[in-house]
């Protein structure tokens, strides 16, 4: 079948199923299985497409017309300008999650610790020792599984990590741990996206994020900020004094989150907005105290 005449069956059946970017979706399932890129579609819209790849497309058109996320069916999702590995264990990274990592490096040197709390795919803490010289990390996550993820991205840019089998230096470690508990080491500053969705509302996200984004990644107990408070707890312990507390938050927990980090001691905390104009991120600096 013609290039193009396959993108157009792909974009009528998600467009019939309600995908939101059926269009999108269809070019870029397409340029994964044919290992093209965006401009095929246009310049070789007769390209002849053989039978395998038809039927893989076809396939992944049928699954993502199920609602499984597009990032499920490539195993990628760009971040930072660079590609991490995601899967069904660990949270898709999203473009307003680069919101924080833009504002840790606005204020970032070479040679700062950092601690990266809830670290899932690991984009966060190997998007910041990317763009860095001589930075170190630790990533933290209660799932195992998670962990091989974030090790799988670090291997894949390069970053070499305890354990590994390199023999280089590691720049980060990944703990398995609940929270700070497997932790005892100070550092420059902690960045977080931690689970910040009210229970109660998880279960009218969208299919994507509800049924297939792991639910430990999601949910923040009743109120969303559980995680929240158990950090800026116990963060005095494990940031030295001066260092800074970096949290991406849900939209309307900017008030509570600066709240509770200021009765811990933190000062000079500024709520940053996303691309959408929505509070974003929160940032606070430990100077001891409450």
């Amino acid at each position: 079948m013609r290039y193009a005449d396959l993108y157009a069956q792909g974009k009528h059946a998600l467009t019939q199923a309600g995908i939101e970017e059926a269009a999108l979706d269809a070019r870029l399932l397409l340029e994964f299985v044919c290992q093209t890129d965006r401009t095929t579609l246009f310049a070789h819209p007769e390209l002849e497409v053989d039978e395998k790849q038809q039927e893989q497309f076809e396939s992944m058109i049928a699954k993502r017309s199920e609602r499984i996320p597009l990032q499920h069916l490539t195993g990628v999702q760009n971040f930072m300008g660079l590609d991490f590995m995601v899967n069904k264990h660990v949270l898709i990274p999203r473009q307003d999650t680069e919101i924080l990592v833009e504002e840790v490096m606005r204020d970032f040197h070479d040679g700062v610790h950092i601690l990266d709390m809830c670290t899932g795919s690991g984009c966060i803490l190997l998007s910041l020792l990317h763009y860095s010289n001589d930075a170190t990390g630790v990533g933290v996550d209660l799932s195992e599984e998670a962990l091989k993820v974030a090790q799988a991205n670090a291997k894949r840019l390069g970053l070499a990590f305890a354990d590994d089998e390199t023999g280089n230096e590691p720049r980060v470690r990944f703990v398995c741990s609940d929270l700070f508990e497997a932790i005892g080491e100070k550092f420059d500053l902690i960045v977080s996206n931690p689970p910040y969705i009210r229970s109660d509302v998880i279960e009218t996200l969208m299919p994507e994020v509800r049924d297939h984004d792991p639910r430990m990644a999601l949910d923040g107990t009743a109120d969303g900020l559980y995680f929240y408070r158990r950090i800026i707890e116990e963060s005095e312990h494990y940031l030295k004094r001066g260092g800074q507390l970096f949290f991406e938050i849900g939209h309307d927990q900017a008030e509570e989150v600066s709240a509770l980090m200021q009765s811990h001691g933190y000062k000079e905390i500024e709520v940053k907005k996303d691309y959408a104009g929505l509070d974003r991120v929160v940032i606070g600096t430990f100077l001891g105290g409450k």
